[in-house]
């Protein structure tokens, strides 16, 4: 019995070492708002519209763009300071059965109750934590969904994220989508190449998250094709998507 255990032991260090040694191109962390803001139906208009951005053609060649290097991808949900879930855990995107799964695990989610109150600052804690969990990433990217400003708990600008980027996308009425797309810049955006893209309501969250994918995971694929002429522009707001 004893050998028997030693040499399953001996096959599975092969394994573990050949995952871990797996390079990563980008580790995305996409925290969504769920705090009082957000009613039923905005909810399920978040989690649906970033399943059906993982359907998105451009997405899905943005994925699969360098097949030695998968992209992974965790996604969770935050509100008050203490009120954090993941929904879709990490993942490698690297095949149309994991994203079937990872979409899978966001459509099956079931709201939870939470604070209603909107805690940026340990969002972006939480999301830090999580980046720092992957290794062997060229680049650690947090994605921040909210349609509103921090208002409790410690603030979003004395959060330390070392070399992780983060960027926001904004949900807001057209006559506040400056302004807090304003306050994102000032406050929540990390990193050289950090942006702020808009959604004109939950209804424009899924063609919002798709612009916001797409130069994400740009970045790096482009760089390293060489010919960047040879794909075509990223998509501008309001240009059909399908």
């Amino acid at each position: 019995m004893l050998r028997l255990i030693l040499a399953l032991a001996l096959l599975a260090c092969p394994l573990t070492t050949a995952v871990a040694a797996t390079p990563c191109r980008e580790a995305l962390a996409l925290g969504l708002d769920v705090s009082g803001s957000v009613d039923d139906d905005e909810y399920r208009l978040q989690l649906e519209g970033l399943a059906r951005a993982l359907d998105n053609a451009q997405v899905r060649e943005a994925l699969a763009a360098l097949p030695g290097a998968p992209v992974r991808m965790m996604v969770y949900e935050w509100s008050g300071p203490g009120d954090q879930r993941v929904l879709a855990p990490w993942a490698e995107l690297s095949s149309e059965a994991a994203i079937a799964a990872f979409q899978a695990r966001l459509r099956g989610t079931a709201r939870s109750s939470m604070e209603p109150t909107t805690a940026i600052g340990p969002a972006l804690t939480f999301g830090a934590r999580a980046l720092a969990q992957q290794e062997g990433c060229w680049r650690q990217v947090l994605d921040v969904s909210g349609d509103g400003k921090h208002n409790v708990g410690p603030v979003p600008r004395g959060i330390d994220m070392g070399a992780v980027t983060v960027n926001g996308l904004v949900i807001a009425r057209p006559d506040n989508i400056a302004e807090l797309s304003a306050y994102y810049r000032a406050h929540v955006l990390r990193g050289t190449e950090a942006f702020v893209e808009t959604a004109y309501g939950f209804r424009d969250f899924e063609e919002a998250m798709v612009r916001k994918l797409l130069k994400e995971l740009a970045i790096l694929p482009l760089a390293q094709a060489g010919d960047s002429s040879a794909r075509g522009p990223l998509p501008q707001r309001g240009e059909r998507l399908r």
